[in-house]
């Protein structure tokens, strides 16, 4: 059940990034970009697969080197076993507050030069991978603290550095499969969904960010001052 739990809650995170305003307008830029270049939904399908892939191996590689070096190391390992359920307390309460625009930070918007659009979209399908990789570690505020601030501190805690991060990769990229099709279909479809998913992510982030910092402070009074044990 705790497995479970824990895939759902990566899963959760996934979604919830790819819905933020920022990964969710370069995910249609990417795929809309690519897709009026193609010539039926079926390539435009695919390109969305390939786009996903590219997203959910760069994630995976992040969680490979962070995960694994993180419990690799004898003392850090042992730290973390030791510490990590403290740690996690106030990392919490900074995440809801970031997701409930408490706190804010500033980062430059992910772009890409109009040379390397016509150069990804002449390798086409194939293209969409690599826009997928560069949106990817084109972190956002928001997918920031999502991806550095509960799935990584998740995939250590389990010593999960491929499945985690694989489930959150592919998650990050879910709508972009619909979006995909949408493309082939017309572009007004598209305008519609994209309002409809951004009223579904100010609900979602909020509602998701208070869950954070009660559980935050739960596991800090728990934790940390022993007052809930």
């Amino acid at each position: 059940m705790t497995a479970i739990l824990v895939g759902a809650t990566a899963l959760w995170l996934g979604i919830l990034t790819s819905i933020s305003p920022c990964p969710l307008a370069t995910n249609i830029a990417a795929i809309s970009f690519v897709g009026r270049r193609l010539g039926s939904p079926l390539e435009v399908f695919w390109t969305g697969v390939v786009y996903t892939l590219g997203r959910m191996l760069t994630y995976v590689v992040l969680g490979i080197l962070l995960v694994a070096s993180f419990i690799s190391v004898p003392l850090v390992s042992q730290l973390l076993q030791k510490y990590m359920n403290k740690i996690l307390g106030p990392i919490l309460i900074l995440v809801g507050m970031f997701l409930l625009e408490m706190l804010t930070l500033r980062f430059a918007s992910p772009s890409l030069s109009e040379k390397l659009q016509h150069r990804f979209a002449s390798w086409g399908v194939w293209g969409a991978g690599l826009l997928g990789v560069i949106f990817a570690l084109s972190f956002c505020p928001v997918s920031a603290a999502l991806f550095f601030g509960s799935l990584l501190p998740l995939a250590i805690k389990y010593k999960s550095s491929v499945l985690l991060p694989s489930l959150y990769g592919v998650a990050t990229a879910l709508p972009v499969l619909l979006f995909a099709i949408m493309v082939a279909l017309g572009a007004q479809s598209l305008g519609k969904a994209f309002n409809k998913l951004t009223r579904i992510e100010w609900w979602a982030r909020r509602i998701t960010g208070a869950v954070f910092v009660v559980v935050g402070i739960y596991y800090s009074l728990t934790f940390i001052f022993g007052i809930l044990t």
